[in-house]
């Protein structure tokens, strides 16, 4: 026994298996990113140094991160990019606010080829875990007081992410509001008695203060309980439900692993992934991406 055992722990170890094109920036992403990023200075004083790591690399590293959810430390075992410079990379951009102009972009285009339905908009909060905490972050009421974010996203009629806010968990939905209206990451259009502008909302959005400020954007509420929504649905054959394209969103946000659970002390680092996601899914909602 003890010699079998002696002759399994002498086998040498299965190498990893490195990963290689599977979470890569396609060339029709780059194509989109690569105008956004800041221009290098090469601050040597004799304007040589140690060769800079292509930005795509950097891009590939970071969008291995955010569609796996794994740690940076796991980029030193791809072939992508080291972590130290993929992390350094990623904060010099979120400086830059590349990955909000990003987003924005894809928004823009997918206006352009489809065009913003912005007569039916939908906005909805969903919880995940922060275990290291951090900013805009608190007690999470539905997982036992464990610490956890908020993140309020506002779609326009397809699911599109326009609007997006992020706080504590235990942070009301009703007072997510206002900050997730002011966060439209596009211009938008004067609504009218021609042209209104409808904004769809669950239950918890039933009080006096969130038909003001709604009242005050221009917006014309729809406020209606699961219940209430399924029983207008059974009883006019023409209505159609309208507020699961924000739920879709935020199905399709869960899909970059590291949404899914915050592991970034620092609110801009998280926003920054979650206007990277959005940037992606507006992109693919225009056909961009495939």
């Amino acid at each position: 026994m003890s010699e079998q055992a002696t002759t399994i722990r002498a086998r040498p170890r299965t190498p990893n298996n490195e990963t290689t094109t599977d979470f890569c920036v396609s060339d029709a992403l780059w194509a989109e990113v690569e105008p956004l990023l800041p221009k290098h200075e090469n601050k040597h004083r004799f304007g040589g140094g140690r060769p800079r790591v292509p930005d795509r690399r950097c891009a590939d590293g970071i969008f291995f991160v955010l569609r796996t959810g794994a740690q940076w430390a796991a980029l030193n075992y791809t072939k992508l990019c080291p972590k130290s410079t993929a992390h350094e990379r990623f904060q010099e951009w979120v400086q830059a606010g590349v990955f909000l102009k990003l987003w924005r972009a894809g928004v823009e285009r997918f206006d352009d080829l489809r065009g913003i339905a912005w007569e039916w908009l939908s906005m909805d909060g969903a919880m995940t875990k922060a275990p290291l905490g951090g900013e805009n972050t608190g007690p999470n009421p539905t997982d036992r007081g464990k610490t956890g974010v908020k993140r309020s996203v506002l779609t326009e009629g397809h699911g599109v992410p326009i609007g997006v806010a992020v706080d504590g968990a235990n942070r009301h939905d009703m007072k997510m509001l206002r900050p997730t209206i002011a966060s439209i990451v596009v211009e938008r259009p004067q609504a009218s008695a021609e042209q209104p502008q409808g904004m769809c909302l669950d239950a918890g959005y039933a009080f006096d203060e969130v038909r003001a400020t709604l009242a005050e954007f221009g917006f014309t509420e729809h406020i209606r309980g699961r219940g209430q929504e399924a029983k207008e649905l059974r009883e006019q054959a023409d209505k159609r439900a309208r507020r699961w394209v924000v739920e879709r969103a935020h199905s399709w946000l869960n899909r970059f692993r590291r949404l899914l659970v915050r592991w970034d002390k620092k609110s801009e680092s998280y926003v920054a992934m979650l206007h990277f996601a959005c940037g992606l899914v507006a992109f693919r909602a225009a056909g961009l991406l495939g």
